[in-house]
């Protein structure tokens, strides 16, 4: 059986743990990282990069050289309310480097970070291992195991997404919110005289999403929560003929889409932990909040957690221990944001009625955007920087 000894342990090598990785590593943390895919190449991952994520690359002094990658920019996003566009965050107005939105596939955005953490002398990146409990001891949790072996640290930081092991293992209580709806997930092709991207076209009873990744389409159709096989059962045609509907794309272009292994199914769920920590371990990003994906929020949250976790948490991994007092410290700088997010998030989404469909006219917040366009400005600070901006130290 192989076993490791680090300075801290990081489970998941999603936006929250390689941004927690590099950072502490920078810090003079050793870190090693265990993620359980054997590669970044997962489809329909978020992939916003937010103004905020954007001002830490610069701060790092990785920006220009992370914006070579291939990326497109949204300084605005629309959503189509009764039959018009309406801008529902503007980002041109932030006081920060980047005023815009950057949609990267999520696996060049990781990548990028793990080879610029990979240069650091402390840092590790152990790929394929899948964690299956958590090692303890003297009333603390002292490591991780797997199926080959056993790795052990002073601290075990939960970054394993919204079916987090870690938190599971941890016996950490989550507040589940509960969530009326789905995504699936499609790929169409983009052409020349496509109509200029609309980040969501909402019509009365679903909504569809458009992400423009240049050479294609990123589609996400909302869904009942629960219905997708009745969605499969309607057949192919009638999927179509939905999507039709919605796009602002001619109808035949969805031909495109002649299987169900082209589409994917996103359970939607949003929860939060009530306590973020246990002696040992600490939980960030998906892990201790998983968002909805309204206004793709998950990924800036988790890197400003990553960024918070790893300014306070440096110094005490450095001497080796880890107080509980610095455990807390981190979910209470971070507990303000993640309740205003989900806050918000739910004021966003469409009320249901008893037989959980979608009400026919958005919620009031978003009627409101359409008659207040001053208050896209708002929206785009609360969608860009969030309601509690990190800074590296």
């Amino acid at each position: 059986m192989e076993r490791t000894n680090s300075d801290c342990i990081i489970v998941g090598g999603g936006p929250a743990g390689m941004m927690a990785g590099l950072l502490l590593a920078r810090a003079g943390v050793a870190v090693t990282v265990f993620e359980k895919h054997p590669d970044f190449l997962r489809d329909f991952r978020g992939d916003t990069i937010h103004p905020s994520t954007l001002q830490i690359m610069s701060e790092l002094g990785f920006l220009e050289e992370f914006l070579r990658l291939p990326h497109q920019r949204a300084p605005t996003l629309h959503a189509e309310i009764g039959g018009r566009q309406v801008t529902l965050a503007d980002f041109r107005r932030l006081p920060l480097e980047c005023r815009y939105i950057a949609f990267m596939p999520q696996w060049d955005f990781l990548d990028f970070l793990a080879r610029k953490a990979q240069a650091l002398p402390g840092f590790t990146l152990r790929m394929g291992i899948e964690t299956t409990g958590l090692i303890r001891e003297n009333g603390r949790v002292a490591g991780i195991r797997w199926a080959g072996g056993e790795a052990r640290a002073p601290l075990v930081i939960g970054a394993d997404g919204r079916h987090s092991v870690v938190r599971r293992e941890a016996g950490l209580k989550v507040h589940d919110f509960g969530s009326a709806v789905d995504v699936v997930w499609l790929k169409l092709s983009r052409r020349a005289d496509d109509p200029a991207p609309a980040m969501s076209h909402a019509g009365p009873q679903q909504g569809l999403v458009l992400i423009d990744r240049g050479d294609y389409w990123q589609c996400g159709y909302v869904i009942r929560k629960g219905s997708f096989a009745d969605l499969k059962a309607r057949g192919l045609p009638a999927f179509h003929a939905a999507l039709a509907a919605l796009a602002p794309l001619p109808a035949e272009r969805f031909a495109e889409i002649t299987g169900w292994d082209q589409v994917h199914l996103l359970s939607i769920r949003m929860d939060r932990l009530e306590t973020w920590w246990t002696p040992g371990v600490l939980c960030i990003g998906d892990a201790a909040h998983a968002m909805s994906p309204v206004g793709g929020f998950g990924v800036n949250l988790a890197i400003q957690d990553a960024v918070a976790a790893a300014r306070i948490l440096a110094a005490p991994l450095r001497a080796g221990r880890v107080p509980d007092a610095a455990l807390a410290a981190v979910q209470a700088r971070r507990m303000f944001p993640t309740r205003a997010t989900q806050g918000l998030q739910r004021m966003m989404r469409r009320k249901r009625n008893d037989r959980g469909e979608a009400a026919p006219r958005p919620p009031g917040f978003i009627r409101a955007l359409a008659r207040m366009p001053v208050l896209a400005h708002l929206m785009g600070r609360l969608i860009g920087m969030g309601f509690r901006t990190e800074r590296l130290p």
